[in-house]
């Protein structure tokens, strides 16, 4: 039985990477998608994908660092689908910059975009997904939300700000029947990890599908277990460091 046909997702960041790979994947499962990422120009290839699985997807193209964004996405999803069922927080941006280098506007759009614009679009969403029998909140972390990493400052403070945040909204949201989880992969091969890490062999990074088998396990599984944050590692990487 498809538990998800029908339902409702938001994802942020859906125009490439682990964003494109979960927005196809959720397509696949029958979940209506409002998509979301800085242009139209962009999402046109992932709208594409979704409508041929059958789905309705709609675009909402924007600039998420906008503080007026998110509300206006939401708003968007509600006038076309009615509710909110998921919520997927997976825009992010990484800079590799030394601290002491790193101008105030840089670490501002770290901050405006991996740790402020998630929290918006839960404050704004969570009045709908309250409805859902079937809410949930998937925030896209990273290892640097626990970890640090030497030119990764503004990136590393930004993900532990969304960490933060995502402890205490679980616990806020737990008696509204919502599930919050986060997943804290390492290396993904996406472009983002190329301009990060160019010093990474590509082909031995987590793939964005990996992360999407993570993604729909915790869609598909609503029974009494819950799992809050999920670490994932290169396999090339020692364990417990």
């Amino acid at each position: 039985m498809n538990l998800l046909k029908g339902k409702t997702a938001i994802v942020t960041g859906a125009s490439r990477g682990i964003g494109r790979a979960i927005s196809v994947a959720l397509a696949q499962h029958g979940v209506n998608l409002a998509l979301s990422s800085r242009s139209m120009e962009s999402l046109k290839g992932i709208l594409e994908e979704t409508t041929a699985l059958g789905v309705d997807a709609l675009p909402c193209p924007a600039d998420i660092a906008d503080p007026d964004s998110p509300a206006e996405i939401v708003r968007k999803t509600v006038d076309r689908f009615g509710g909110i069922d998921i919520l997927i927080n997976n825009a992010g941006i990484a800079i590799p910059r030394h601290i002491c280098e790193t101008p105030t506007e840089e670490w501002d759009l770290h901050m405006a975009i991996n740790a402020r614009a998630p929290f918006l679009m839960c404050r704004e969403a969570i009045p709908y997904l309250r409805k859902s029998e079937a809410a949930t909140i998937i925030n896209i972390s990273s290892v640097v939300g626990n970890k640090g990493y030497v030119n990764q400052g503004a990136y590393t403070a930004s993900k532990h700000a969304l960490m933060g945040m995502t402890k205490v909204l679980a616990q806020e949201v737990h008696g509204d029947g919502i599930r919050v989880h986060v997943i804290s992969p390492g290396g993904v091969a996406t472009e983002m990890a190329q301009i990060t890490r160019p010093d990474l062999d590509m082909s031995e990074l987590i793939t964005p599908e990996e992360i999407v088998d993570i993604v729909m396990f915790l869609l598909t599984h609503r029974g009494n277990a819950v799992i809050d944050e999920i670490n994932v590692r290169r396999a090339g990487n020692q364990p417990w460091k």
